[in-house]
């Protein structure tokens, strides 16, 4: 007879790692953010060059999005779902299966130049249809309709995965091309949809605990909709069109939006608790993010497109998840949901990073200097965060006594 999910979770007696969705991805997702850098500093100084059929920019882009960001996803969702579901998680060899898959991916992006023309891309396409094949399954069976979405999303991000593989088999910069743009899309929804349920709701939380009578706003009111509705509109618009005027004002206006949003989450009423005010950071750096990519359409001589991506990439993509990681890895092996020192340097040093990054696409003539300041601040935040929690995702959560 055929086992079931729930089955398989409570019988599995392998590696504690395997035991739960996000552990082993935000474990080697971690370590692959920090290692990826090291490669990519490397790569800028001439040290290194990869047989890859990517340019430096290009699989820079790639393995931050597609790898590291995939990882991040999986672990996510992966938890998540079984939440939505009310199903038991997916465990054991079958999630072992699954990170086979997503480090076959990275070693193949890396070797592309010496494998069969298509291969590369066909591995590492192999993982996000697997897991959107197991999100589906699990959702089906669960009748959790309402959660499609971020299936979609997901394939969305799939699909994008395949048009940047295609930009670079026909020799393009395809970290400037549409592949980017539709994943850098996809994510930014997912955290407008996810970040939009469980920060006011994480914050509410903590708000009543503390007996504050200044509480955020219910998560996914009217304007909340009309907020993403408009964000899909605009996100569309800025892939296919990226240099319209249209896009410029539609960017800026989603700006507007999704700062009202955080707004109403009242976040400057959680600065005691880093686990709380490092995901209102994190989402802050959406709106920045909208309004620069705006003025970057509309004053191109102003203000750099580059700047704005990595407010949207390493800002919004690489806070929001390491902002989750931390919280959900507590939570989930049976610690205190409270941010210790280490948490709190791995917060600071990855807003660090970016704030280097930054200041590298504005003060060029002194870049080289702030790519190194931003590489090293982003090496010890990931990590960082392996060496303080990994430990807690391989070892098997504490028996209440």
């Amino acid at each position: 007879m055929t086992r079931t999910t729930s089955q398989r979770s409570r019988q599995w007696t392998g590696p504690a790692v395997f035991s739960f969705g996000f552990r082993p991805f935000f474990l080697f997702g971690a370590v692959w953010a920090a290692m990826a850098m090291l490669v990519w500093v490397f790569m800028l100084t001439g040290a290194v060059a990869l047989p890859t059929l990517f340019d430096p920019v290009s699989w820079h882009a790639h393995e931050f999005l597609f790898g590291y960001l995939g990882a991040i996803i999986a672990g996510f969702l992966l938890t998540a779902v079984p939440n939505w579901t009310g199903r038991l998680p997916v465990v054991g060899w079958q999630l072992a299966a699954l990170l086979t898959l997503w480090v076959a991916g990275r070693v193949a992006i890396a070797s592309s130049a010496i494998l069969p023309l298509g291969l590369a891309a066909g591995i590492d396409l192999a993982f996000p249809i697997a897991l959107a094949g197991v999100l589906l399954r699990e959702i089906i069976a669960g009748k959790n309709w309402r959660n499609l979405v971020v299936l979609f999303l997901l394939l969305a991000f799939a699909l994008a995965n395949l048009l940047f593989h295609i930009d670079a088999t026909q020799g393009k910069s395809a970290a400037h091309g549409i592949g980017l743009r539709c994943g850098v899309a996809a994510v930014l929804m997912m955290i407008s949809v996810i970040g939009g349920r469980v920060i006011p709701s994480f914050t509410r939380n903590w708000l009543v605990r503390q007996k504050s009578d200044r509480l955020p706003v219910p998560p996914m009111q009217r304007f909340d909709r009309a907020a993403l509705l408009l964000t899909g509109l605009a996100l569309g618009f800025w892939v296919v069109a990226p240099d319209h005027v249209a896009t410029g004002f539609g960017l800026l206006g989603i700006g507007v939006l999704h700062g009202l949003r955080l707004l109403r989450w009242q976040g400057l009423q959680s600065l005691s608790e880093p686990l709380l005010w490092i995901l209102h950071i994190g989402y802050a750096f959406v709106p920045l993010g909208a309004v620069l990519a705006g003025a970057a359409v509309l004053w191109p001589d102003v203000v750099p497109a580059i700047a704005a991506q990595h407010l949207w990439m390493a800002g919004a993509f690489g806070v929001m998840t390491m902002a989750m990681m931390t919280r959900a890895t507590l939570g989930h092996t049976g610690q205190s949901l409270h941010a210790g020192r280490g948490t709190v340097f791995i917060y600071l040093s990855l807003i660090g990073s970016i704030t280097a990054r930054i200041a590298a696409a504005i003060w060029v003539g002194s870049a080289m200097a702030f790519y190194v300041v931003s590489g090293v601040l982003w090496i010890s935040a990931f990590l960082g965060f392996a060496v303080i929690y990994g430990p807690c995702l391989m070892k098997p959560k504490p028996v209440p006594a």
